[in-house]
C-alpha cells in the first residue's frame, strides 16, 4: 500500500469523499451533519489517498491550515471493506509528516459521537481529547482531539 498526494478534484478523491459523506449521513440520519465549514479546494492544504497494490484508492484524508502552526484533519475515510488494512494509519502518518515538514506544531480534528470507531482510531494514533474548537464549540455531538507533532 502507498500514499499519493492528489488535487482536491482528483476523481478518486472526489469518489471517496462522496462515500464518506454518505456514510456520515446514514450514521446521523441527516444529509448534512457537518457543524463547520465544509472543506474545499480553496482551504485544503493537502489531500492524500491510500492506494492498494493495484493502485485502487481505498482511503483518503486532508489537512486544513488553521494558522498559528495548527492544522485540522478533514475527510478521513477508508472504504468499509478495507478497514483494518492499514490504510487509515498510512494516510494519517502521511498527513502528519506533511505537516511536520512545514513546521506545523499540532493537528486537530473533529469527529462525532456516533463514530466510536473513529474515536478509537484517533486515540490509538496519539490524539488526545480537547475542548470543542472553532465551528464545533456549540455542537453537542462533536468530539474534538489534538496531537502535538
Amino acid at each position: 500500500m502507498r500514499t499519493d498526494v492528489v488535487s482536491w478534484d482528483d476523481p478518486d478523491a472526489t469518489r471517496l469523499r462522496a462515500l464518506q459523506r454518505t456514510e456520515i449521513a446514514e450514521r446521523y440520519g441527516t444529509p448534512d451533519s457537518e457543524p463547520g465549514t465544509p472543506p474545499s479546494a480553496e482551504d485544503i492544504a493537502v489531500f492524500v489517498l491510500a492506494r492498494d497494490g493495484d493502485g485502487t484508492a481505498v482511503g483518503c484524508g486532508g489537512l486544513r491550515d488553521l494558522g498559528d502552526g495548527s492544522g485540522e484533519v478533514k475527510r478521513m475515510f477508508v472504504l468499509p471493506e478495507r478497514r483494518g488494512s492499514g490504510a487509515a494509519p498510512l494516510v494519517l502518518a502521511a498527513l502528519e509528516e506533511w505537516a511536520r515538514e512545514r513546521g506545523w506544531k499540532r493537528l486537530r480534528l473533529e469527529t462525532g459521537d456516533r463514530q466510536p470507531d473513529a474515536v478509537r482510531f484517533y486515540a490509538r494514533s496519539g490524539y488526545e481529547p480537547i475542548p470543542r474548537f472553532g465551528a464545533y464549540v456549540d455542537c453537542a455531538s462533536s468530539l474534538c482531539f489534538e496531537k502535538v507533532l
